[in-house]
């Protein structure tokens, strides 16, 4: 069992994934640890579109131009829509928040530089590297919304 090599802006999914998720999701649930990982991690709750079922996902998120941004090429973004409320749990609180699901191939691009740029360990899992610079490689940007990369900014209600 060899290891896969991934093309440049192609989000990698650890072998035992669904384990780190679901560590991530208890200790998210968990009063007083969520305080603390929940400045890196907020908890999305999505139902399934076909199946209705819920899930709860755990995504690495940071604040953007008073919003919270988050971006993935997984399939599940597909059951968030613009102008729904989802419900997350963000900062160790269960909230409502408002939905804006960018798709459009420039702004995309533009959000995913932003979050590589601050947070090298998004750039990593989607296999975007950096140039001499220190920016994010156009590139593999554009590979990742090739692929299916969405970004999405929500507006958690506060209360």
């Amino acid at each position: 069992m060899g290891t896969e090599k991934k093309a440049a802006g192609q989000a990698r999914k650890l072998p035992v994934q669904g384990l780190v998720n679901a560590l991530t999701r208890a200790a998210l649930s968990t009063p007083g640890v969520a305080k603390g990982i929940g400045r890196d991690l907020i908890l999305l709750y999505v139902f399934g579109r076909k199946s209705g079922k819920r899930y709860a996902i755990p995504i690495a998120y940071m604040e953007h131009d008073g919003k919270v941004l988050i971006g993935t090429q997984f399939g599940w973004v597909r059951n968030l829509r613009t102008g729904d409320p989802i419900q997350v749990r963000y900062k160790g609180r269960l909230r409502s928040a408002e939905v804006e699901v960018v798709t459009d191939a420039d702004r995309v691009a533009e959000l995913y530089t932003v979050m590589c740029r601050d947070n090298h360990a998004f750039a990593k899992f989607h296999t975007i590297g950096f140039d001499a610079a220190g920016e994010p490689d156009p590139d593999a940007v554009r590979e990742a919304v090739r692929l299916g990369a969405r970004a999405i900014l929500l507006t958690p209600q506060v209360g």
